[in-house]
């Protein structure tokens, strides 16, 4: 791993309107596409992090009894500042995450989208109404802030997954502490001083960079109400358990290991192409990515793979900055060493090595960033690594099965639910499918089922942990607790007696 000693820029945090250095510790910032640094992050200590908290806390009051309008236009100027921005933070992304251009400005229209949706807070948070449930008797619900809330969010959506979090949780009352993840903490502090621009004030939302240190703090202060996690399986666990355990409420995010499934009536050429950027798409390091194509068959499984091999064969690997390029580097040297080693593991445990994305040639000048070319795999089978551990890198696995309900019977025996799909014309099978798998997030014909930003997102099984799922109609559940007022004014002047049986309507 090399490191530019002239590294002179540290990347501080944002607390109470502020830009704070606290550069005690600081840990490169890498460009995967040079394997270069020339930047730094400061990471925060317990100290830093309670002032943060502390600095949110002060906040909330002011913030909660904002009138939900005037939230909701912060975050209707915030949306016209992304929109007017777009270039930068896309050039942010990509610079220390790795992933092309385009895909970087197609992560953020995703998360300029949650903005928009958390800019209809006037209607969202409208609660219910209910006159004479009884006699002169009204009763009414309320969505009230919890108070502080917290989001921890990881290297592979800088933009996206945070603006999943803050700007619902802000526009519902309550103020944010968001730790990102350290590898690639540019565009998020850009877009968090974009926020108080918009009109969010100083110490309703802070940003944190930090490692395990951060964490621990946030999930065991008593003035953090609620807290929202997006990574991997083995972490969102034991986040969920030690915030639950100090009595918060907790949106824990896990891993995933997506199957695609392609029926022999399928179009397979569409299929295939509608594959190569699900599997291939931002180098594999996507929760929705597709690692493993189960093929229906060994006719339509022969037809998917050599159509794997022509479509890869086009393939162009390099730096994220030139838009002739369908994909980039991985995050980072270890992350690169964990992906190159699967592939190792895969041909030891008897797969097929179709493709071989290993030693991959890339453009003058980027020979030591960390890029793999995309790995095809056939005859993949349960029980192999390849198969059952995610490996959130450019390797596409294909399964053969012989019966639909063979394919939903691995599908469903996985630890992961997170996204699936069925590629088929055949609209029954597609019903059974979708009825019946033990999925969260299906698509039929369509490879990466991300919902907009109305609904919302999450899985089953060991990819949740928690009640509500990510943005969308859940997020007003999550950031709020409902309050029930129940009211009368008996007459003036009128004695009533003492009433001893339980109240009703009747």
């Amino acid at each position: 791993m090399k490191h530019d000693q002239s590294v002179t820029h540290t990347i501080g945090h944002l607390i109470d309107g502020r830009i704070v250095a606290d550069a005690a510790r600081t840990q490169p910032v890498f460009n995967p596409a040079t394997g270069l640094s020339s930047s730094s992050v400061a990471l925060a200590d317990r100290a830093t992090v309670e002032q943060a908290i502390a600095s949110a806390q002060a906040a909330f009051p002011a913030w909660r009894n904002t009138p939900p309008l005037k939230r909701a236009r912060v975050m209707s100027r915030l949306k016209g500042l992304l929109e007017e921005n777009a270039d930068k933070i896309a050039a942010l992304i990509t610079a220390e995450h790795g992933k092309v251009l385009s895909d970087a400005h197609g992560e953020l229209q995703r998360g300029i989208e949650n903005v928009e949706y958390a800019s209809y807070a006037p209607e969202l948070l409208k609660g219910e109404h209910s006159r004479n449930v009884g006699p002169s008797i009204d009763s009414w619900s309320e969505f009230q802030a919890l108070g502080v809330t917290a989001g921890i969010t990881p290297f592979n959506f800088p933009a996206m997954v945070p603006l999943w979090m803050w700007p619902m949780a802000l526009v519902c009352g309550n103020t944010f502490v968001l730790k990102p993840s350290e590898r690639d903490p540019s565009s998020v502090l850009f877009i968090a001083q974009l926020a108080l621009q918009a009109g969010v004030p100083p110490g309703v939302l802070n940003v944190v960079n930090g490692d395990k240190e951060a964490v621990d703090t946030l999930l065991t202060d008593a003035r953090v109400k609620a807290v929202s996690f997006v990574g991997s399986t083995p972490i969102a666990q034991s986040i969920y358990a030690t915030g639950c355990a100090h009595g918060k409420r907790v949106q824990a995010l896990g891993g995933a290991k997506n199957h695609a499934v392609l029926m022999p009536d399928a179009d397979v050429n569409n299929a295939v192409s509608a594959l190569m950027g699900a599997a291939y798409g931002s180098c594999g390091e996507r929760c929705m990515a597709i690692p493993l194509l189960v093929a229906v068959g060994d006719a339509v499984g022969d037809a998917v793979v050599a159509g794997l091999k022509t479509e890869i064969a086009k393939m162009k690997v390099g730096p994220g900055t030139d838009n002739g390029n369908d994909m980039g580097p991985l995050v980072t040297k270890q992350h690169f060493e964990k992906v190159r080693a699967y592939v190792d593991s895969g041909v030891a445990e008897g797969a097929e090595l179709v493709v071989d994305g290993r030693g991959v040639q890339v453009a003058p000048g980027h020979e030591n960033g960390y890029f793999l070319g995309a790995c095809l795999f056939d005859q993949v089978r349960p029980g192999m690594k390849i198969y059952q551990e995610e490996i959130f890198g450019p390797v596409l696995g294909v399964v053969r099965v012989k019966t639909l309900q063979e394919a939903m019977d691995l599908i469903d025996a996985h630890e992961y639910g997170n996204g699936t799909c069925i590629f088929t014309r055949d609209g029954e099978a597609a019903r059974y499918f979708s009825d019946h798998i033990q999925v969260g997030m299906v698509g039929v014909n369509v490879p990466l089922p991300v919902p907009v930003a109305y609904h919302s997102f999450g899985g089953f099984k060991r990819s949740l942990f928690g009640d509500l799922n990510a943005y969308g109609p859940d997020a007003v559940r999550f950031y709020t607790k409902r309050k029930t007022i129940t009211q009368r004014w008996p007459s003036a002047g009128v004695r009533e007696g003492a009433v001893f049986s339980f109240p009703s309507n009747r």
